[in-house]
């Protein structure tokens, strides 16, 4: 096996996160749908962009927000994803190793613009998330460093990621490299109406490529198209190595063959913003699965994530996640 430099690869959409709080007037006078990520035009996308109030402005994506939680508990991250070679796709690139994680995709010369993701925060913190992916669905299997997921624990894919043909062999050739290396595979549905679109294709994935499975309880009800929560968890338990089920305020459920684990979820006392929840749980859950964390860590790492995150605006940690979780009596030393 390939010397471990990483323990958490990420692959997914670079996107720059520009993020606002809004009125419900806004939601309305926009078409804006809350609790959601609908994909928009470049037209569109600079039409909202000039209608936005005053934002905050951070590179992200999934994935990549996953990675600085990686990076945030002290764990070993790197990441594959495209931006563009103009001003926003320099920000993205410096701002990811400015936190310590390894990026090095080549970018995009000829094509869209970098992609971003304009997120309006309501007061009930219920985002609405518009995102034009730009030069991000242009990766394709090339941009898969074959040396890079050899050498990671683990290969962590987002779902939003999936909308182009190339983007799905992107995925498969990773999965491929990854499993003939030994190492492990893991895949976020990342939104309800991803899931919609790629029911198929991530049901196949999902069988045959994956060993760790994200979902809330929504997307994975979808996903095998049940409407009992337990009854899609015995479905999941069959076709992969673990699954790792958000219930929101209810916690999370993992499931491992006959092992289930279930983990409260973190007391948060006021929720500003859920932007970047799931990721901050993926990002918990396998930092701890990367160093051989059993079940239950993984997911208390996951939901101590998850909470920091939503009691501030943003989808990354504003505090050291390692701190916050030895303080909690977890740690990964």
């Amino acid at each position: 096996m390939t010397d471990t430099r990483f323990d958490v690869l990420g692959v997914g959409n670079a996107i720059v996160d520009v993020l606002a709080s809004v009125d419900d007037a806004f939601i309305e006078q926009h078409g804006l749908a809350k609790d959601a990520m609908l994909l928009i035009d470049e037209e569109r996308a600079e039409a909202l962009y000039e209608a936005f109030p005053p934002a905050q402005e951070i590179s992200g994506g999934s994935a990549a927000n996953s990675l600085a939680g990686v990076a945030s508990l002290g764990v070993r991250g790197a990441y594959i994803g495209k931006v563009a070679d103009d001003q926003l796709g320099e920000v993205f690139a410096h701002d990811l190793r400015s936190i310590g994680v390894h990026y090095d995709t080549k970018p995009l010369k000829d094509g869209p613009s970098t992609a971003r993701c304009l997120i309006a925060v309501p007061a009930d913190a219920r985002r609405a998330m518009n995102t034009f992916l730009g030069a991000s669905t242009m990766m394709d299997e090339d941009d898969i460093n074959a040396d890079l997921v050899k050498s990671a624990t683990v290969t962590f894919l987002e779902g939003y990621l999936f909308d182009r043909p190339e983007a799905k062999a992107a995925f498969v050739r990773a999965s491929e490299i990854a499993q003939a290396a030994d190492r492990r595979v893991a895949l976020t549905l990342s939104d309800l109406f991803c899931v919609d679109r790629h029911r198929d294709s991530f049901r196949h994935l999902v069988k045959n490529h994956i060993d760790v499975l994200f979902a809330n309880e929504a997307e994975i009800k979808a996903l095998y198209e049940v409407e009992d929560f337990e009854t899609a968890l015995a479905k999941v338990r069959a076709e992969t190595r673990v699954a790792a089920i958000t219930r929101s305020e209810k916690g999370a459920v993992i499931v491992s063959g006959d092992e289930e684990v279930r983990v409260d979820a973190d007391p948060v006392e006021h929720v500003v913003d859920t932007t970047g929840a799931g990721d901050q749980f993926a990002a918990g859950f396998l930092a701890g699965y990367s160093r051989g964390a059993d079940l239950y860590t993984c997911g208390r790492l996951g939901v101590i994530a998850a909470a920091e995150v939503i009691s501030h605006m943003g989808a990354r940690p504003l505090v050291s996640l390692k701190d916050l979780a030895a303080s909690k009596g977890v740690s990964l030393d």
